[in-house]
């Protein structure tokens, strides 16, 4: 979509932006954030790794070592966005082990053309099957051989890799929704005009109840997911990221549903003509699909929202709270009472 790019919040520059912002110093935002938000350079976030689970930064094998006024990377990075087109890299590595499983990693920002890093190739994906090297919004895979960067490359103190990173992804999840929201709206004016258009079996599709039934559910569920969207938003404005950490992976895990969800109703509408390439439902359909795996796994946001639901709750010995005989008595002395005081009974 052109539009991220002209307001700004694009994927992964958006959230690089916000985690210089939250843990750069004033020369290292005047080399990499002020360009960055300029449009002047571009950047991508190196965390994913081919042989370790990306939803668990807690274990990662690439490394930087200090070596003098120097850090020296090494390791396999793979999926990483924009890494091809990018002018920077801003890398997760390991520098304290003993740090495990939150204080092991930093960030350092590696210059695309650092001697030491290879970007072994574009990979081939469901929305880009025959990706073209370079391309923005590709995925490539990368190996660092002793790749050295200056000392300054750090981005706050060895150890903030953890919390830096988490820093970047709050703003990225609001984006994303934003984004997501925007399509499935436009997807339903897709199916919405091919219902009042198209006839079969006698009457207009918009007339047969199991489409009025994929209209009725698709604007529910945008309608739905835009105001959670919204208090989500509003949320991190009032209370910061930190504090609206299961939200926020609550929008993610819905939205990226309901606009799979809307998608595939509005290629079942149109039939051939949806799943076809002269409508662009279908490619929307192929790029979105990564929404759910993307940022941390729809799984483990729903993970991190249950945990948080169930700290408000305590264990009950017994029957439950509810358990209509066990308060049978205390209501009957409550409203023998309320009688009692009324006069009545």
């Amino acid at each position: 979509m052109v539009s991220m790019t002209i307001f700004g919040v694009q994927a992964p520059d958006s959230g690089n932006m916000e985690l210089l912002a939250h843990g750069a110093n004033e020369e290292q935002k005047q080399r990499w954030l002020w360009p960055n938000l300029n449009g002047d350079i571009t950047s991508a976030f190196a965390l994913t790794e081919p042989f370790y689970a990306g939803a668990d930064p807690t274990k990662i094998g690439t490394t930087a070592q200090r070596d003098g006024d120097e850090w020296v990377i090494n390791g396999h990075k793979w999926f990483i966005t924009n890494a091809s087109s990018a002018d920077i890299l801003v890398v997760f590595a390991e520098t304290n082990p003993e740090g495990r499983p939150h204080k092991h990693a930093s960030i350092l920002i590696v210059p695309t053309d650092t001697p030491g890093l290879e970007i072994v190739r574009d990979i081939g994906t469901m929305s880009h099957p025959n990706s073209e090297y370079g391309r923005p919004g590709n995925h490539a895979e990368l190996i660092f051989r002793d790749c050295r960067v200056p000392a300054d490359h750090l981005i706050g103190n060895p150890g903030d890799g953890f919390v830096l990173a988490q820093k970047r992804l709050g703003g990225g999840r609001i984006h994303h929704s934003m984004r997501w929201l925007g399509m499935a709206q436009r997807s339903l004016d897709i199916m919405c005009e091919r219902a009042v258009s198209r006839t079969s079996h006698g009457k207009l599709l918009a007339q047969h109840q199991m489409i009025q039934d994929y209209v009725a559910l698709s604007h529910m569920e945008i309608q739905s997911a835009r105001l959670l969207t919204f208090q989500t938003a509003w949320k991190m404005d009032k209370f910061g990221a930190s504090a609206t950490r299961a939200d926020l992976g609550m929008i993610k895990a819905c939205v990226s549903k309901v606009v799979l969800g809307v998608l595939d109703r509005t290629i079942q509408v149109c039939g051939a003509l949806g799943y076809s390439t002269d409508l662009p439902v279908e490619a929307w359909y192929r790029g979105t699909r990564f929404g759910p795996i993307g940022d941390a796994p729809d799984e483990l946001h729903k993970t991190v929202l249950a945990r948080t639901i169930l700290k408000n709750y305590t264990p009950v010995e017994g029957w439950p709270t509810e358990h209509i005989p066990s308060r049978r008595p205390a209501a009957e002395a409550k409203w023998a009472a309320l009688q009692a005081e009324a006069g009545v009974g």
